[in-house]
């Protein structure tokens, strides 16, 4: 018998595991389609659109939604066959405790729902993502609720079945329809290169202001940022194009307006057009080979680097 329990602790515990993440993460979906969905012109964070969030929820059910399933289908299994009684104190206690550990999730959940709110979330998203976490929250309570207070264990219970096909029917629906909201792996690797080249081009821009504070005039070539003084130091791997290893193209467009040059993988200017959450417009492109003006900032006799301004 002993053995039994703590193969029967295992199940509960693992489900409860499971069941934290899936419901947090069906939730972090349906959060993020909100904030995408609703557009907010002042994007508080974090109530910005993240698809960092968006890929760790699809993760996280696809790996924690199989395993929940699974252990309640065991459990439901175990009751039906009489191995797991209906009174087992293993049984009782470990359901109260998933009830527990549930509501000081969802507890916390709401408490950062109204604070998101109390800082200035629109009040649309506020109400739609209340209503979402009350909904997870009351699924999870009256499915526990209902089993552990059910008169009957070893019979086939219609209810249970209808909580158990439902509850996966709406986690298996989230997961199809977050997959509308993401890019694909292939673009985000594309993505991370050409955000490469941007780090690269800023360094460059603060190091090019830096020297013109110091010189009152533009560099002639990258070159001339080698080695510089500190608050422009650069490497000669900062000024080389990652897909090429040559130093980026740069040209002298005015007294204070230069450009630099990159192919880039992918365009962001949509992205710098969605309000839903920031992005820096600074370094806006489409796919293919790019040259990105820039402006030197208005300068007084501080040697500090200025930022520059984009030229369109």
């Amino acid at each position: 018998m002993e053995k039994q329990n703590a193969k029967f602790a295992f199940f509960y515990l693992l489900s409860l595991v499971a069941l934290v993440f899936m419901s947090i993460a069906t939730g972090m979906i349906i959060f993020q389609i909100i904030n995408k969905k609703i557009l907010d012109l002042l994007i508080i964070a974090p109530g910005g659109f993240s698809q960092e969030a968006l890929k760790f929820a699809i993760s996280a059910i696809i790996i924690a939604a199989p395993i929940y399933f699974v252990m309640m289908w065991l459990i439901n299994k175990n009751l039906l066959s009489g191995k797991l009684e209906r009174e087992s104190g293993i049984r009782k206690w470990l359901t109260y405790f998933i009830l527990l550990v549930s509501a000081v999730v969802m507890i916390g959940w709401l408490i950062a729902t109204i604070n998101s709110f109390l800082n200035g979330e629109l009040t649309a998203k506020f109400i739609l993502k209340s209503l979402a976490a009350i909904l997870i929250a009351a699924l999870i309570f009256s499915y526990y609720l209902y089993d552990i207070w059910r008169a009957q264990v070893d019979k086939v219970n219609n209810i249970i079945r209808a909580y158990f096909y439902g509850s996966m029917a709406l986690v298996a629906a989230a997961l199809i329809i977050s997959f509308f909201f993401i890019d694909s792996p292939l673009t985000v690797r594309q993505q991370k290169f050409d955000q490469t080249i941007i780090n690269k081009f800023s360094q460059i821009d603060n190091a090019i202001n830096g020297y013109y504070g110091e010189n009152k005039k533009l560099p002639e070539k990258l070159n001339a940022l080698l080695n510089g003084a500190s608050f422009y130091y650069l490497t000669e791997s900062d000024l080389t194009d990652p897909a090429t290893n040559k130093i980026f193209d740069y040209n002298i467009k005015a007294k204070d307006v230069y450009e630099l040059c990159a192919v880039f993988k992918t365009a962001n200017k949509e992205q710098g057009a969605d309000k839903s959450y920031y992005f820096d417009a600074r370094w806006l492109h489409e796919a293919g080979y790019q040259c990105l003006k820039q402006r030197i900032a208005i300068l007084d006799n501080a040697k500090p680097a200025p930022r520059s301004v984009p030229v369109r």
